[in-house]
């Protein structure tokens, strides 16, 4: 593999631009014109720079990042998540290479890779991604070739927001077209699934990868993780807001801890299986099955396991409540959430558990609070009303500046359709 690195004028595909959905920065209250204002800077910077790199005329790929209003850790216990796909995004600018060697170039990381699809080797950098879903598409029996391709966007690394479902979903989704795969978006989802587990090392579920695959417009998806099927819940936020709260915790889901829990959850299943052969995931669990074997399981993985149970069972009756428009009783369960994630589940952190406890000071503004993601830093969600954002933001930054001595970034979200390829600007 080839790693080139060039001087580039711009470190991030949207450095030198008005971070006009980041509250941290200038915010214009008027409408999401702004973020459309943005979102066409980017594409236009990756495909000129394409252009400038390679002489085909490109596909262009928007791979959407995703948020989860509610279910976590509950994915890979084939149980339920409610997440939906958002207004950030990765965009690709891909074509053939007419050879049998991929060279991509990454505006953000000012980095380029040229690599053999007959010669995938993980390393220590984004390419892993990449290189997991050639193999992946190979194991499929799919014949490719390579390709050119320049992505670059605006989903910030280690937040939570699914950057890297987003990476594998937009170049599979070029592959897909052209190649003329005809792969469906379930089989997609299953093959970025399948190069964050073989070629990154992380034994994720497969929401994010789904989620913003399939992610419907101002709506988000009730989706079994067992069936892989989804309802699509329309969200009428009215006179509230999505804002999350990107605490600058970074995040490594790949290290020991995330895999650890999953670990947890398997070990309460193999106890259980033994005397009950149909429980095959947490999913077959109820409460009371599980205080029966309490003692088996030991306090550790009976708790880990307590915690999925209930969160399954706590999606399910969020998504009534948002299916009604009953924003309050949904928040409600948001705070039981983020608060069994870090008592029980221990995958928050000091940062996150201290943001959560200012918005529950604000109730009257803030119906639901919760950390979001595999855990470990990232961003915290928050169900706010729109008119009281910027008093709320003005306290967060206040208190959070003098206990951490860092600010955090403020990002308001809106929820779009799923992987798209879009007119080349």
């Amino acid at each position: 593999m080839t790693v080139w690195r060039t001087k580039h004028e711009m470190k991030s595909s949207n450095s030198g631009l008005d971070d006009m959905n980041n509250l941290g920065g200038t915010f214009c209250f008027q409408s999401w014109v702004c973020y459309t204002c943005k979102m066409s800077a980017i594409v236009s910077k990756v495909v000129n720079t394409f252009r400038q790199k390679f002489p085909s005329t490109p596909l262009v790929i928007k791979a959407p990042g995703r948020i989860n209003l509610i279910g976590e850790h509950t994915d890979y216990n084939e149980g339920f998540v409610l997440p939906a796909a958002i207004n950030h995004a990765i965009y690709f600018a891909m074509a053939p290479s007419q050879t049998e060697r991929c060279n991509v170039y990454s505006l953000d990381m000012d980095e380029g890779v040229s690599f053999s699809i007959h010669d995938l080797n993980p390393g220590e950098t984004w390419v892993n991604y990449l290189m997991g879903v050639i193999d992946g598409f190979e194991r499929a029996g799919i014949p490719i070739r390579g390709v050119d391709c320049v992505f670059g966007g605006d989903i910030p690394a280690g937040a939570g927001l699914s950057s890297s479902a987003a990476l594998c979903n937009g170049f599979g989704m070029g592959l897909n077209e052209l190649f003329q795969a005809n792969l469906s978006r379930l089989q997609l989802a299953k093959i970025s699934q399948y190069a964050e587990h073989e070629f990154v090392g992380l034994q994720c579920g497969i929401m994010d990868q789904y989620s913003s695959l399939m992610g419907e417009k101002d709506s988000a998806l009730l989706l079994d993780c067992r069936a892989l099927k989804h309802e699509v819940i329309p969200v009428h936020l009215g006179d509230y807001s999505l804002l999350l709260i990107d605490t600058k915790v970074k995040h490594t889901l790949a290290s020991s801890a995330y895999n650890d829990r999953r670990k947890s959850c398997e070990q309460g299943v193999a106890v259980i299986h033994q005397q009950q052969p149909e429980v095959q995931s947490l999913r077959d669990v109820s409460r009371a099955m599980l205080y029966e074997f309490q003692d088996r399981l030991g306090e550790d993985v009976f708790i880990k396991c307590l915690y999925v149970v209930e969160e399954i069972s706590r999606t399910q009756r969020a998504a009534i409540f948002l299916r009604k428009g009953e924003l309050i009783e949904f928040g409600k369960l948001m705070y039981e959430t983020h608060w069994g994630l870090s008592q029980a589940y221990e995958v928050s952190c000091d940062e996150s558990d201290f943001l959560v406890s200012l918005a529950e000071e604000e109730k009257d503004a803030v119906a639901g609070a919760r950390m979001m993601g595999g855990g470990f830093g990232g961003c915290t969600l928050n169900l706010i009303k729109t008119e009281k954002i910027k008093s709320f933001r003005e306290k967060v930054l206040h208190q959070y500046v003098a206990t951490f001595e860092k600010e955090p970034d403020f990002y308001l979200v809106n929820l779009t359709q799923g992987v798209s390829i879009i007119p080349a600007t």
